[in-house]
């Protein structure tokens, strides 16, 4: 399912500058690679594309509009003011279309808006869409531009006893440290019918195979985590926390990939394994080995003549 770009590109910040904001604290990917972040406009070309090609935003519109509301139904304990608190949070198109669930909700209720984003850029973004979208009277904002770290030890220094109604990660757990230490910090701020809502790619999607297949040839742990729901589940399942999981479908045309030396294919690969022209940088074995398995069924699927890979999001919804 193809998407508006324009629209998807302010979501695509949850990801871009989580990316761009590790940039500026690695510069170099252990031989012989160089990861992509290290070449941020080749990266943000790449990604561009990734939008075109798949079904991602769509889904995650569907998951905000139907299935959403009943989750933050359940908020809140008729409290007149809601905290809710989005962390890596953009440009804010996502957080504020979740906004606008929570009024429908919630008609009567204030809101204060804690909003935790590394990026300078992308909270002027934000603010100049909250400057220009009418009828969030309702909304009181409060700007926190910081790592999700950064905020763990500036939170518990000035606000100890304050508890959150609402808590949304979305497409950031990549790009923390240590994702689960970050979900027990995050969750133990929640209200008692609190909820922490976190998505990321699904273990059962093709990025979940390729991460568990070629974990130490690609993934740099420095600049990011390769990270699945399915690990974020395991630790919660190990941990005997309670939480809603939710599958949402999705999926990305990679046909031209498997075409040497096509420019689209090129920058698609590029982006799956953010590894800077891996095509021509990857020693013969991986890319083939890299290339059989985005090709086999435990990760795409054939349509009439495309290549099409599982892009599955998985959605946690964590209770305290």
């Amino acid at each position: 399912m193809q998407y508006v770009l324009l629209n998807s590109f302010f979501y695509s910040c949850h990801r871009v500058e989580n990316m761009n904001h590790q940039f500026q604290q690695v510069k170099t990917m252990a031989a012989p690679f160089r990861s992509l972040v290290e070449d941020y406009p080749r990266y943000l070309k790449s990604f561009e594309l990734f939008l075109e090609r798949s079904s991602e935003h769509q889904c995650m519109q569907d998951f905000i509009h139907n299935t959403l509301p009943d989750i933050l139904a359940s908020i809140g304990g008729g409290r007149s003011v809601f905290n809710v608190m989005g962390v890596g949070s953009g440009a804010g198109e996502i957080d504020l279309e979740m906004l606008a669930q929570l009024h429908l909700k919630h008609p009567h209720a204030k809101v204060d808006n804690e909003v935790v984003e590394p990026s300078n850029d992308m909270l002027h973004k934000y603010k100049v869409r909250v400057s220009t979208t009418p009828d969030l009277d309702y909304i009181n904002f409060t700007w926190k531009k910081m790592t999700a770290s950064e905020f763990e030890k500036h939170w518990q220094e000035k606000n100890p006893g304050e508890k959150m109604d609402f808590i949304h990660m979305i497409q950031m757990l990549y790009y923390v440290k240590d994702p689960e230490a970050t979900v027990s910090f995050f969750r133990s701020l929640l209200h008692k019918d609190g909820k922490l809502l976190i998505i990321l790619v699904s273990g059962e999607s093709g990025w979940g195979k390729l991460w568990t297949t070629f974990r130490e040839q690609l993934c740099n742990t420095e600049i990011s985590q390769c990270v699945t729901t399915g690990d974020i589940k395991t630790f919660l399942d190990t941990e005997s926390i309670p939480y809603q999981n939710y599958e949402l479908l999705s999926q990305m045309d990679i046909t031209e990939c498997f075409t040497e030396g096509d420019q689209v294919g090129e920058l698609l690969l590029d982006f799956l394994t953010e590894v800077i022209e891996f095509s021509k940088n990857a020693p013969e074995d991986l890319k083939k080995g890299v290339l059989d398995l985005l090709r086999h069924p435990d990760c795409s699927k054939e349509v009439d003549g495309r290549i099409i890979f599982n892009n599955n999001l998985g959605v946690l919804v964590v209770e305290p």
